[in-house]
């Protein structure tokens, strides 16, 4: 299941010019809401690690807010990494426990999975960025990768619950591309991914494979376009690749706003589609 180096290239990416894509992405949109800051949960993993370094670099180190976030069973070495992030930047941080929030609603259903309550903390980290959003003055940040958003690996309203996604159209070998070259430190670079929502857990061991494999049959099933039988030939197993298809299908949902009944002329979300540049109207 492992991909050739001939795959490997293919997700290559031009750091350079990605940064300055990016850094340019967020400067316009927060500039489009009116505003010039933004607030972002910092969890100590590379994929916010990375958003906060872009978004320090287009708005200016003091325009970006870092909250920590930890549950009891979060690890220690999670909030060191993201205090790592808060020094090299210099941006302002907060922490706020969300452990007395999550535990009333956890206790009182006892056989609760850890499914369960990891989507109570990550919907609990949203309602807090967005409270700091309304007092800092500032659009909340997302830190989600291509890989994840495929997958549907996030949970609804948590942490896919933002207002813009700066690393959303880089698959996860990609992040770690653009990380290295934006010094990131090196113990955050390392680490097994994790969401951090319970003891142990991994980003691997909960998908069942590992991100090196899923990039390559992703982004031939959607970057290139491949029939599922296509990746099949490149040298992939079958019950894998069929697996992740149904994955991206399955969770399209999660991708896109709420679907609305059609009854007008020009509906949201079927006819009312265009990016328009709204500014001095």
């Amino acid at each position: 299941m492992t991909a050739t180096p001939d795959l490997l290239h293919r997700l290559n990416i031009n750091t350079a010019i990605a940064r300055r894509m990016l850094t340019g992405f967020v400067r316009d949109q927060i500039d489009k809401a009116g505003l010039k800051r933004a607030v972002i949960g910092l969890s100590g993993g590379i994929d916010s690690a990375l958003s906060a370094y872009l978004s320090a670099e287009a708005l200016g180190a003091e325009n970006v807010l870092a909250v920590r976030m930890p549950y009891r069973t979060s690890s220690q070495s999670s909030l060191d990494d993201a205090q790592l992030v808060i020094e090299a930047l210099g941006i302002p941080s907060l922490d706020v426990p969300i452990t007395e929030m999550a535990d009333p609603l956890i206790e009182r259903f006892p056989d609760m999975s850890a499914i369960r309550k990891g989507n109570i903390m990550a919907r609990l980290r949203m309602v807090v960025l967005y409270d700091q959003s309304a007092t800092w003055g500032g659009l909340v940040m997302g830190t989600s990768n291509k890989t994840e958003f495929l997958l549907g690996y996030s949970t609804i309203y948590g942490d896919s619950g933002v207002a813009l996604q700066p690393i959303a159209d880089l698959y996860k070998a990609q992040v770690r591309q653009l990380a290295a070259a934006l010094d990131i430190p090196k113990s955050i670079l390392d680490k097994a991914p994790s969401a951090d929502l319970w003891e142990g857990q991994t980003d691997e061991g909960e998908l069942g494979f590992t991100y090196n494999d899923v990039d390559q049959v992703l982004y031939l099933l959607v970057d290139e376009r491949y029939t599922v039988e296509e990746v099949i030939d490149e040298g992939f197993a079958r019950a894998f690749v069929e697996s992740v298809w149904r994955r991206v299908k399955a969770n399209h949902y999660k991708r896109t706003m709420p679907n609305i009944a059609k009854l007008s002329r020009r509906s949201i979300g079927h006819d009312f589609l265009y990016l328009r540049d709204w500014t001095g109207r």
